[in-house]
């Protein structure tokens, strides 16, 4: 039945010294919390470790200061993950080097800590991916494993200008996610500008509109953390 950790808490218990006895109740109740607490610290590791977090983020850890565009109310809203419930989007917009990256994946920890899957990937590398399923044949179930995740980030979305095959690529993606669903975006232009940016109008009206319409909206603005961090450095 692999009961390793029950097995583990009897032989401490019956190995302990004479004293404190405890009834049978009382040991049969430790027995089977420190199983169900060691499964589920187990089953949260394997959700954080194939979410593939491009850095070791937490919303406890983000920086709360009105003068960022990011409060303590919307951390506490968005720590519920009530918006993966709801199948509902958030964007994380600013300047590179505010901490985007930082929220998305601290986005997909709270996630996973909620029991939700969840998947960080550059824009980039995901449209190169597709390229590669589709030349060997394997697109439709890479878009069904994507289309799987409760919360798929997508760091660096606009980040350079993306080709016909890969606005299409990037569309049947999230129309298999849209009211399914959630999806993380962070980018460093506002939502107002991905229209333009994304060139081809049919496209961007259906991407924006699977992304935007129903998403949380958080500006970061200030100066670059990256660049913060470093004079720090320099400065010791």
């Amino acid at each position: 039945m692999k009961l390793h950790t029950m097995a583990k808490v009897l032989r401490e218990l019956l190995d302990a010294p004479p004293g404190h006895e405890l009834s049978f109740e009382e040991k049969l109740g430790m027995l089977v919390d420190r199983e169900w607490i060691d499964r589920d610290n187990r089953r949260l590791a394997r959700r954080i470790k194939d979410a593939k977090l491009p850095v070791g983020a937490s919303l406890e850890d983000v920086l709360c200061d009105p003068s960022r565009g990011i409060e303590k109310a919307t951390v506490r809203s968005l720590a519920t993950c009530a918006w993966v419930r709801a199948k509902q989007n958030v964007i994380v917009v600013g300047a590179t080097g505010v901490g985007k990256t930082f929220v998305g994946a601290a986005l997909a920890q709270a996630a996973c800590r909620q029991g939700f899957r969840a998947l960080c990937t550059r824009i980039p590398r995901l449209v190169q991916d597709l390229a590669l399923a589709r030349a060997d044949g394997t697109y439709r179930n890479e878009l069904q494993r994507l289309a799987r995740f409760d919360a798929l980030v997508l760091d660096d979305f606009l980040i350079g200008p993306l080709k016909d095959t890969e606005r299409r690529d990037l569309l049947e993606v999230l129309e298999d996610r849209y009211d399914r669903s959630s999806t993380v975006v962070t980018s460093q232009l506002p939502t107002k500008s991905w229209h333009e940016t994304l060139a081809d109008p049919t496209i961007a009206d259906a991407i924006c509109d699977r992304l935007v319409h129903n998403a949380h909206v958080v500006a970061l603005r200030g100066p670059s953390m990256r660049k913060k961090k470093g004079m720090g450095s320099e400065t010791t």
